[in-house]
């Protein structure tokens, strides 16, 4: 590994983009309607072999907004009891900054000129994210507006499944069901099945023109 965390290499593997895992946890389905009620993501770097990794992860519970949706049916799926007085909840303002800083300086670090989500379901985390940063105003968002990885497509392809739990054992990976419908333990349980499907096809191409070509 390079002294810092991200290993320039990734922004060749993406185009310039640096792959960041979210999982958003919310009060209903409508992101125009429905309270966000907690974001987590997660940064990826790769290797000096090329394989990538879990970096830092980063999350945040999420105030509902002025007006906001909450269904019942959600909050008995996700657990979540966003009145809660310990949760330290901030406003979608504070909590889309608090997310952002962090990413915006893993961009930076990697050579990357943007992130790109990805999701399991990316259009609905990104749904969230992007309702939340138009209600807000906030100007400097670190993700591409509709550019997106979804581990759905990437786990039917490579593993025949597309529910995440399923995929996730699919690959080998642990999981618990105790644990599951957090946005943490989602979104780390998404970034190492990201991790793992994109690390097989590295290892099955022979060619791999965003690593350095090592000198004669």
């Amino acid at each position: 590994m390079t002294d810092s965390l991200y290993n320039p290499n990734i922004a060749n593997r993406f185009r310039g983009f640096l792959p960041v895992v979210v999982d958003v946890e919310t009060a209903g389905f409508n992101n125009q309607t429905d309270a966000l009620l907690e974001i987590a993501a997660v940064t990826l770097c790769m290797d000096e072999e090329g394989l990538l990794h879990k970096a830092e992860t980063i999350a945040c519970h999420v105030e509902p907004f002025l007006g906001a949706n909450i269904d019942p049916k959600a909050l008995a799926f996700n657990g979540i009891d966003p009145h809660h007085p310990f949760r330290d909840a901030l406003p979608e303002l504070d909590a889309l900054k608090k997310i952002s800083k962090p990413i915006r300086k893993a961009i930076k670090e990697s050579g990357c000129t943007r992130a790109v989500l990805v999701g399991h379901n990316a259009f609905f985390d990104l749904g969230f994210i992007n309702a939340a940063v138009e209600r807000t105003g906030y100007k400097r968002s670190p993700f591409h507006p509709f550019s997106t990885f979804d581990t759905v497509s990437l786990s039917a392809l490579a593993y025949g499944q597309t529910v995440l739990a399923k995929a996730v054992q699919a690959a080998g990976i642990d999981w618990s069901n105790s644990e599951a419908h957090s946005a943490i333990y989602d979104t780390e349980k998404t970034a190492e099945l990201f991790c793992t499907i994109i690390n097989k096809c590295h290892k099955c191409c022979p060619e791999r023109p965003w690593l350095p070509v090592e000198p004669a």
